[in-house]
């Protein structure tokens, strides 16, 4: 007997649910074989630290020496220092405790808000704290209703935070809690011929990468021209031009590459290795967490892998930089922590009352902290915290003596 057209063609036709788990479950197959063929990222390894002095494997030991050098050569006039400038070396600001550290020493930025409206104060944002001649040296001005100190930052290790990719930086803004969600900005690539990049140095943010970095502190703070930013601060507006002997740019590019490379080179600061398994140091470690410190001092992130684009399409993560994981104790994203000074920067209006997390790698190695330098102890940084860190600072307020005593010696273990 035949059987019904109907039932047979349901057999080469099954009903839409069960040809929906034929089609799910090839392509689920499908997928299980792909992944299996896929080769498996690498596991990531530990990022080099160290204060030795050493290479982190991005240039040879030889020629990050050389690159040092550079880095703490004394600059003058003749060289295009000036003729408004806070130091004649990258060394004088970044030497705590070696070559490429943070610094006691502060500069002085100022600008004026109005209307809703940030302007750099007449001449640049910084203003210079020395001169090639009295008659151009710098000065706060009635205009001025924004000022701010800023203390020098270290740049060890700062070639492995280049190094993460943007969607990292944006993945750890979205998994903050909302009540302490940082801010990642895009900010210009001066290299990069008009690209932006998620902005990760200095105190707001306001650079993507080690060399726009260089570059802009080489102008502000030594005065020196480049290719990247070839014009002349003025001093509070007026023209410098009879104090410069060494025409624009001034440097070519030889003194960037290798600040830069030094900068890329360095290893990133080390915890101290005769406190890391102290008892009180492990549980000090646990109550940073519990209060929420960790949610913006990040303790651990991890590089892009060898070979990606990063920058704005301007550097290619080098194999001695790649899937590494490091240790800043910092999410590198801006916060309102009820410090902020008023300045704006590459990041916008919105950002004027944030700063950077600051990466909490060597604080044992510092002496004045927070970005003014005016905090001289670590319980008086905690103090000053509120706006996105208040509930922090109040879980510290409420700690019994012993449990700050532990926080403390978990904090200066760094």
């Amino acid at each position: 007997m035949t059987r019904p057209i109907r039932a047979l063609v349901g057999e080469l036709h099954p009903a839409p649910r069960l040809r929906r788990a034929v089609v799910l479950s090839t392509a689920a197959l499908f997928a299980l074989t792909f992944l299996a063929a896929r080769p498996a990222p690498p596991p990531s390894t530990e990022a080099e630290s160290g204060y030795d002095g050493l290479t982190n494997g991005v240039s040879a030991q030889d020629e990050l020496d050389l690159d040092r050098a550079t880095f703490d050569e004394v600059e003058e006039p003749d060289d295009g220092l000036g003729p408004t400038y806070n130091a004649s070396s990258c060394g004088s600001c970044h030497a705590t405790p070696v070559s490429g550290g943070s610094s006691q020493v502060v500069e002085l930025r100022a600008g004026s808000w109005r209307d809703g409206r940030y302007d750099d104060h007449p001449g640049g944002g910084v203003v210079a704290d020395r001169a090639l001649d009295a008659a151009i040296q710098e000065h706060v001005l009635p205009s001025d209703n924004v000022l701010s100190l800023r203390l020098s930052t270290s740049i060890l290790g700062d070639g492995y935070v280049e190094a993460v990719a943007d969607s990292t930086f944006e993945a750890i803004a979205r998994q903050q809690p909302r009540e302490v969600r940082g801010l990642a900005v895009k900010v210009p690539v001066l290299e990069a011929e008009g690209a932006e990049a998620i902005g990760r140095f200095g105190w707001k943010c306001q650079h993507a990468s080690l060399l726009s970095f260089a570059a802009d502190a080489y102008l502000n703070e030594m005065g020196i021209t480049s290719e990247l930013l070839p014009t002349e601060n003025t001093s509070d507006g007026r023209p410098v031009d009879a104090f410069d002997a060494v025409p624009d740019p001034e440097d070519h590019g030889e003194d960037l590459d290798a600040f830069v490379r030094f900068m890329r080179s360095t290893k990133a600061p080390p915890r101290d290795a005769g406190q890391v398994d102290a008892p009180g140091v492990r549980q000090g470690e646990s109550l940073f967490r519990q209060l929420g410190c960790a949610d913006c001092h990040l303790p651990d992130l991890v590089t892009a892998p060898a070979g990606t684009v990063v920058a704005g399409g301007a550097y290619t993560v080098p194999e001695a930089l790649g899937n590494r994981v490091f240790h800043p104790y910092g999410d590198f994203l801006l916060h309102d922590v009820g410090t902020g000074d008023g300045v704006v920067q590459n990041g916008g209006v919105e950002t004027r009352d944030m700063f950077r997390t600051a990466p909490l790698w060597g604080l044992r190695t510092r002496s004045h902290l927070m970005h003014d330098g005016l905090s001289l102890t670590v319980s008086d940084a905690i103090r000053r915290h509120g706006g996105q860190a208040r509930g922090a600072a109040d879980g510290w307020r409420q700690l019994p003596r012993d449990r700050r005593r532990q926080l403390l010696d978990f904090l200066a273990s760094l």
